[in-house]
């Protein structure tokens, strides 16, 4: 059997790399956005930046126990498949990757007292899947970098 991700991407020896190369990730997701969604998504994040500087990789350290849960049950099926990308394998299943990838947001927003904080998640929301989905490429290639 393949080793958990939560052995690979949450060892502490590499944790710090592995969360900045999730918020690098991001960051590279949010500019290359363009069009009004784009305008909305990146100023919602740029927002988010002002409040403060490590509120991005504090917030990828604090749901990245929860991601890398949702994530590995695809790389336990991929492990068994023989394809060679897992980014090739994640996009070819992007709605239900994407769903529960968002699923940990959701869950982690339906909790949270911060109204400010909510609003904004509540208007970004509804592209959210579609930005979740473009993302999955470099996403896969990431886990793969670590884990494969």
């Amino acid at each position: 059997m393949v080793a958990a991700l939560k052995e690979t991407l949450l060892d502490e020896s590499r944790s710090d790399q592995v969360v900045a190369d999730v918020v690098a990730l991001i960051d590279a997701e949010v500019s290359d956005k363009s069009g009004a969604s784009g305008l909305a998504l990146k100023g919602g994040y740029a927002a988010v930046k002002k409040l403060g500087p490590t509120i991005v990789p504090n917030a990828v350290e604090g749901l990245l126990p929860a991601f890398v849960e949702k994530l590995d049950p695809f790389w336990q099926e991929f492990s068994g498949s023989g394809e060679a990308s897992f980014a090739q394998f994640l996009t070819a299943r992007g709605d239900a990757v994407s769903n529960a990838l968002l699923g940990v947001t959701d869950e982690r927003i339906e909790g949270s007292d911060r109204g400010a904080i909510k609003k904004v998640y509540s208007s970004l929301r509804p592209s959210a899947q579609k930005h979740v989905t473009e993302a999955l490429p470099r996403l896969g290639e990431l886990v793969q970098k670590y884990a494969g």
